[in-house]
Parts: structure tokens; C-alpha cells; sequence
């Protein structure tokens, strides 16, 4: 019988370390992984949503994340997207379980930014700055603390209001280092490791204010024509992607440069599957500059959901 699984469920399932170390497996394994599927409709007022299908399969599971995007939903006091994830077994087809993907996505995706770092940023790095406060970087400190040892974290929002609720939210759990940064740049300035989840359309980070042997994590912009630092930024950094066929194409960090000449795709260091299996070496110094751009993997998902499937049968089978 098929499994529906509560947000509740997943968010008590999906520790940080240990979906860190799931991903780690996954992309050290065979799995298939096609290109997402965008369909736009026209809703019954008239308004263009999205539909996007997120495959992807291994020799035994099969996973579907399938999400609307429905971008006036703020009128109604409703989320702009909506997610749900099911997972099949490959050799029979049999759907096993479905759950919401929400907070399946927003784990994930801190838990993959997580484990890029664990290849890029230094071992030495004391500072850690999150620069957003929505729904992923919410998860970022944690993700980000299970692979390195900071000394301090900063929060720096647009919303002072909701960047200071962050940190307090973050101090009662437990992460006494963390304050809020009023002053970007300054912040900036004194990081070691940058992570980046907003929904800016220009950069906010300028390359100048990045210091040798920082590393910037890039989660936020994901369209063509958004971005969140400068051209300066790109040029001085060695860029690591999560895949190539989504990171060069559909996010502005990349495609924006790309277009106007700056970036040669060709320079790209590598991808997440690469570092993980040791096809391609990390940082090579402490005064590199890395980067690495998420646009968000189907596989990443699967990884997720086989985490909270199989601790569910566990639980079940020993009752």
C-alpha cells in the first residue's frame, strides 16, 4: 500500500549530516537523470502558471517531483508554489509513498550547498555569512555547520524584521555564534564561506568586497535574468556547478556572463557528481576563490525521499 508521508515526518526524518552523506551516496552511484519538464498553462483567470516535472530513477526506485508555480497566489495568502513528491519502485512500477515536497526541496538544497563546501571551502574557515531568509536559508546554518566548524555566523536580510527573527530562531536552537550583519559589505568583507539564497534580480554581492580563499555558495537566482553577484565576482572565481545542462542555462549567475562574453562555459571546473566520486580536485589553495551555482537536481530529490521512505519501513517493520 502506498505510504503518504507528513511534512512532519520528513522534517524529523531529514537530519542534516545524514542527508548530507545520502547525497554524497547518490551522486557516487548510477542513476538517471533527465532534463525537467516546463509546461505553461493559462489558469481559469487568465493567468500564466508553471508545471514543472522532475524525473529521475535508479536500477530500483523511480521518483516524480511535480510543481505548480502559480505566481499570484500571494492574493489569496497562499504559498507561490506548491509541491509533491512520489516515489515507485522501477522493476514493478508500484507507487510506494507520497509526500509533500516542500520542505524536501528546502532541505536538500542546503544539504547539497553543504556538501559542495565540504570539497571547497577551506578547513580553516571560522566565518560563515547566510545571505537571505527564506524558506532554504532557513536550513543553510545547519546544513553548512555539519561539514565545518564555525566560529561565527552572520544573517544579513533585506528585512531587518525577518533577519533578526531568523537569528533568534537559530539561537534557541542551539547556535549561540550566530548575529545579525546590518552592513553587507562588511560582512562580506570578513566571510569565508558566502551563501547566497535570495530572490534578487541584481547583484547584491560585488566581487571586489570577496577576499582571497573565500567560498561563494549560490543558491538563489534561478532564473536566466537573475543573479546575485556581479560580473567582477565570476571572474575571479573557479566555478563548480551542481550540473552543467541546468546551472549554465537556466540561472543568470552563468548565462548572464555567458551571453556577453565574460565567462567561457568551457572554464567551468566541474560538477557536484564529479567532486563527490574524486573525478576532478576541489580547492588546489587557500587563496582560490571557489564558487559553486545549484539550479536544483531531480536526483537530489530521490536521495531525500528514499532517506525518509526507508526510515518509515524501518519504524513500520520493527513495530
Amino acid at each position: 500500500m502506498m505510504k503518504i508521508i507528513k511534512k512532519e515526518t520528513i522534517d524529523a526524518i531529514l537530519e542534516y549530516s545524514k542527508l548530507i552523506d545520502a547525497l554524497r551516496h547518490v551522486f557516487q552511484s548510477r542513476f538517471t537523470m533527465p532534463v525537467r519538464h516546463h509546461h505553461f498553462y493559462q489558469n481559469a483567470e487568465g493567468i500564466e502558471n508553471t508545471l514543472i516535472l522532475m524525473p529521475s530513477w535508479t536500477d530500483n526506485y523511480i521518483g516524480i517531483k511535480q510543481v505548480v508555480v502559480a505566481p499570484e497566489n500571494h492574493r489569496k495568502n497562499l504559498p507561490a508554489i506548491h509541491a509533491l513528491y512520489t516515489l515507485l519502485d522501477a522493476v514493478t512500477g508500484t507507487p510506494l509513498a507520497q509526500m509533500d515536497a516542500a520542505g524536501l526541496t528546502s532541505r536538500r538544497t542546503a544539504c547539497t550547498s553543504a556538501l559542495a563546501a565540504s570539497y571547497l571551502a577551506r578547513d580553516d574557515s571560522k566565518i560563515l555569512l547566510i545571505v537571505g531568509g527564506g524558506k532554504v536559508a532557513q536550513h543553510l546554518v545547519q546544513a553548512h555547520s555539519a561539514v565545518r566548524a564555525y566560529e561565527q555566523i552572520l544573517i544579513w536580510t533585506r528585512n531587518e524584521s525577518k533577519g533578526g527573527d531568523l537569528v533568534l530562531n537559530l539561537q534557541q536552537a542551539g547556535f549561540r555564534n550566530v548575529a545579525y550583519a546590518d552592513k553587507l559589505e562588511e560582512a562580506v568583507r570578513r566571510a569565508d564561506v558566502i551563501s547566497c539564497a535570495t530572490l534578487s534580480h541584481e547583484p547584491l554581492i560585488n566581487g571586489e568586497w570577496i577576499k582571497a580563499g573565500t567560498h561563494l555558495d549560490l543558491i538563489g537566482s534561478h532564473t536566466p535574468k537573475t543573479r546575485e553577484v556581479d560580473d567582477s565576482a565570476i571572474l575571479k572565481s573557479s566555478i563548480f556547478v551542481d550540473s552543467r545542462a541546468g546551472a549554465l542555462h537556466e540561472t543568470g549567475e552563468l548565462a548572464i556572463p555567458i551571453a556577453t562574453g565574460i565567462l567561457d562555459p568551457a572554464s567551468i571546473k566541474g560538477d557536484i557528481k564529479e567532486l563527490c566520486c574524486g573525478e576532478i580536485m576541489g580547492r588546489s589553495s587557500s587563496d582560490e576563490i571557489t564558487l559553486f551555482k545549484s539550479a536544483g537536481l531531480a536526483i537530489e530529490d530521490l536521495a531525500a525521499a528514499l532517506l525518509v521512505y526507508r526510515n518509515v519501513e524501518k519504524e513500520t517493520t520493527s513495530v
